[in-house]
């Protein structure tokens, strides 16, 4: 008995590894057979627009961390005085300068000052949300918001040091069409602590304007070649207000852009240049032709 137990035992032993084998194989094969499905990276799209403006507005852009911006806007005078100023370029002008820094990634701060009202103004800017190639988001979304300080003198134009300040507030949604293409539209919010008044048939004193604004700008980029670009823009006021209601504005011009260098010349309605001041106090009507010549320029 105790031979006949061994000769099944070994029978056993070798019926248990063959089934192994046979399975091992088996799993193989399966393995073999089995289609690996590679891993798509979430590719961010990049250079939507080359810099941080467009005419007179922000792109989506914000540059990486680190990077350092000192930018000059010009704005001439309307060009129908004809040759009386030169259209517009002898006549008076306006000029911001200004400077932006990166400290982390996807927000920028900065500063500028501006001849129109001696205004200062900071500004924050921030990457919310980042176009995908493949998967991710569709587009481009970022908030940018500031803060202007009127530093004429007080005596003429406030009654209280608040009535100097005014904020503008934008959230920017931006789309790479293609290689050559980029679109952009910009819901925006102005708001004026102060805004100028008129003494009303009755005797009293009535606002011309609301304190607060909404508007929208809508632009777009086509890329002729890597660096030069033709650019335009639209701008269009929503509130109405009771006398003051600003005008449109149409824009439009070219882009010659490298990695550290952007310059703009354009033709638009606006001259002012901090943009709740355009979007509430724009008097210039492009159906009366009454455009200025504008550059700007960005130093990276």
């Amino acid at each position: 008995m105790k031979t006949l137990s061994n000769k099944y035992s070994y029978y056993l032993q070798c019926f248990i590894i063959a089934v192994c084998f046979i399975a091992m194989g088996n799993v193989s094969l399966a393995q073999d057979n089995t289609e690996v499905t590679p891993v798509v990276k979430n590719e961010l799209v990049k250079k939507t627009f080359i810099g941080n403006l467009l005419i007179d507005n922000q792109t989506c852009m914000v540059p990486v961390k680190g990077v350092f911006e000192f930018v000059i806007q010009h704005r001439f005078g309307v060009i129908n005085n004809g040759y009386k100023d030169f259209y517009g370029l002898y006549a008076p002008s306006n000029i911001r300068l200004g400077f932006n820094y990166t400290p982390i990634e996807d927000l920028q701060v900065g500063f500028g000052f501006t001849k129109e009202r001696l205004m200062w103004d900071g500004n924050l800017k921030y990457a919310i949300i980042k176009q995908s190639k493949v998967g991710g988001s569709p587009v481009s979304v970022t908030y940018y918001g500031n803060f202007g300080v009127d530093t004429r003198p007080k005596e003429g134009n406030f009654v209280n040091n608040a009535d100097r300040l005014s904020y503008f507030h934008q959230l920017i949604f931006a789309r790479k069409v293609n290689k050559k293409l980029s679109l952009q539209v910009s819901p925006s919010i102005s708001w004026f602590n102060n805004v100028d008044g008129y003494i009303s048939s009755d005797g009293s004193i009535k606002a011309k304007s609301e304190n607060l604004h909404f508007g929208t700008a809508f632009m777009g980029c086509y890329a002729v070649n890597d660096n030069f670009s033709v650019i335009a823009n639209y701008d269009q006021p929503f509130t109405q207000h009771p006398t003051n209601n600003p005008n449109p504005n149409i824009s439009f011009g070219f882009q010659v852009g490298t990695a550290t260098h952007t310059f703009q010349m354009f033709l638009g309605n606006y001259q002012s240049i901090v943009p709740q001041l355009n979007n509430l106090y724009n008097k210039n009507d492009y159906s009366n032709s009454q455009y200025v010549i504008g550059f700007n320029i960005t130093k990276r």
